[in-house]
């Protein structure tokens, strides 16, 4: 049997090509323009430069360059000035009624020290040195203070500087009286690159010596060459002519019980 369909007509609307429909205006179609505000981006501010109002000081600041193993101030002596790294590296030691010394800290450029100075400290209670060529900016006890209080950006950028060397140095202890030398020293090696912090990361550590980093952990020199050694058998570490490579699986020594 035989079946006839209809045929259906489409109702789709069929444009000539090359042909335009200019739409009828707003007014004529009873519509009210509105206009759109365009969206502003805010200017980011540029980042603050804790050296520049350092910079603006005329008298009570004096500018010197330590050569490597060179002392900036020893302790006993007197606490009257604070000090900015402008470029280098500097150590923090103190030394026991025993004659025992021990490494606070390791400072790189752009770091504050002596501050305690500031705080009510007549004599300092740690040693200074640099531990590369390093030009340091000595600022007078009175001049930073007056400083501290004319700059109030200066100011709060200098304390939160402090908070985070603070909280650093407090995580150092914890890391000291609860972890093994390995960890101690992989840990130190991540924060010698930068890993983990508000800055980018630096592979490539300049050249230290396995005593100073013995005496950064609390162990023997022979015990970081071992562990050095292992790290890099493993592919956490390597060494080039610029010093000693760092890769980010050194974190799985940190984290390994």
């Amino acid at each position: 049997m035989a079946t006839n369909f209809a045929p259906v007509k489409s109702s789709t609307i069929v444009l000539p090509v090359g042909r335009s429909f200019p739409l009828a205006s707003a007014s004529h179609r009873g519509l009210r323009m509105v206009p759109t505000p365009m969206a502003v981006v805010p200017k980011r501010a540029p980042a603050f430069d804790l050296q520049l109002p350092l910079n603006r000081l005329m008298a009570g600041k004096s500018r010197c360059e330590y050569m490597a193993d060179e002392t900036i101030f020893s302790q006993g002596d007197p606490a009257n000035a604070v000090f900015y790294i402008q470029s280098g590296r500097v150590k923090l030691t103190v030394v026991s009624m025993a004659g025992k010394e021990a490494v606070i800290a390791h400072l790189p450029a752009g770091s504050f020290f002596g501050e305690a100075a500031l705080a009510g400290e007549t004599t300092r209670v740690s040693s200074a040195n640099a531990l590369e060529t390093s030009e340091v900016i000595r600022i007078e006890k009175r001049v930073m203070q007056d400083l501290l209080q004319r700059e109030p950006e200066f100011a709060e950028r200098f304390l939160t500087h402090l908070l985070s060397r603070n909280i650093r140095m407090e995580a150092d202890l914890v890391d000291h009286l609860f972890n093994s030398c390995e960890k101690r020293l992989a840990r130190l090696l991540m924060l010698m690159a930068n890993f983990g912090q508000d800055t980018k990361p630096v592979p490539v550590i300049g050249k230290i010596s396995q005593e100073t980093l013995s005496e950064m952990i609390g162990t023997t020199r022979s015990r970081v060459s071992f562990f050095l050694n292992r790290f890099r058998d493993l592919g956490y570490i390597d060494y080039d002519f610029a010093g000693m490579r760092i890769n980010s699986t050194l974190v799985n020594v940190v984290l390994h019980d």
